[in-house]
């Protein structure tokens, strides 16, 4: 059986030192529950998919600890990118194109303890909503999926989240095209 620890500072080191072997956790957002693992750990990632029965070819977000944390990629590069970052700390994924070429959704979290956890791990971690496939995100750990309970090392529990809402997902491409991926509570506000 797994885990379930509530969401405080007390279980940061514990969900860091998993993060940092490869583990999965599921987490409360500011939105849905999700579940994450250390970017550095393609395997874990890998189990995230299969918990889902995810397509391969369809990405995962990463979440960032802070704006500065994204700004280090070098994807905050237009003025467009600019703009919609002003909305961050949030529900808002900016899908954007990195110093690098690689193309990321980025979610800054308006959670102050996620965004510890995050910063404990290096500033990122790879994150997803916890559900299968097709199916509403869990806004309390009692709507996680038994399968996917029993999947991950450690669960977190923060409660029943009020929002229920996935974020919005806007991609902004290089020459500053705005273009909406999915609704979300802050898409009528950008």
């Amino acid at each position: 059986m797994t885990q379930t620890r509530l969401f405080t500072a007390d279980v940061l080191s514990e969900a860091v030192a998993l993060l940092k072997r490869g583990g999965v956790l599921i987490v409360p957002t500011d939105t849905v529950y999700g579940l994450v693992c250390h970017p550095d750990f393609p395997d874990a990632l890998e189990r995230i998919r299969q918990m889902k029965a995810r397509d391969a070819a369809k990405p995962f977000q990463l979440l960032a600890a802070s704006i500065e944390d994204v700004q280090r990629t070098g994807a905050l590069k237009t003025p467009t990118a600019q703009h919609y970052a002003t909305y961050w700390p949030g529900a808002l994924t900016l899908v954007l194109e990195t110093a690098s070429g690689a193309t990321e959704g980025f979610r800054v979290p308006d959670c102050s303890l996620l965004s510890k956890l995050i910063e404990a791990c290096g500033g990122y971690l790879r994150a997803t909503s916890v559900n299968f496939s097709g199916e509403p995100p869990a806004t309390s750990l009692d709507c996680v999926p038994e399968e996917i309970q029993e999947a991950v090392d450690l669960m977190l529990d923060g409660g029943r989240l009020a929002d229920g809402q996935a974020s919005a997902v806007i991609r902004v491409m290089p020459e500053g095209e705005v273009h909406v991926l999915r609704e979300g509570r802050l898409t009528s506000k950008v």
